[in-house]
């Protein structure tokens, strides 16, 4: 297998663990902020769930670590095509429902 198609496979999948890792850390924040209004719809004491809170943001934050540790990742692993030998630029697989057609970005006349 050439070493570009190599390269390739091994970016798809550091682009998919990356929006992963993002999706997950935005979930999890979504996670929280669900769990701080539920308290204050049911007008709980601000002491309620407290221990709960606290362990999803060591999640939070966890998750922030292991985003930053994916860039660096992502970051050597730059440097490691090069030493290699693969001078292309690899690009992320985009899902196919996130393409914008050409037809899709022009514009409409108003009559």
């Amino acid at each position: 297998m050439d070493k570009v198609m190599i390269a390739q496979g091994v970016a798809n999948k550091l682009f998919a663990t990356e929006n992963s890792v993002d999706k997950a850390l935005a979930e999890t924040s979504q996670f929280m902020n669900e769990l701080l209004q539920a308290r204050q719809d049911i007008r709980a004491a601000a002491v309620t769930g407290t221990t709960t809170v606290n362990k999803v943001a060591e999640a939070i934050a966890a998750l922030a670590v292991a985003r930053q540790a994916l860039v660096d990742a992502h970051n050597d692993l730059a440097d490691v095509k090069l030493r290699v030998g693969v001078r292309t630029k690899l690009i992320g697989i985009v899902p196919k429902e996130a393409v914008i057609t050409h037809e899709q970005t022009r514009l409409r006349e108003v009559g």
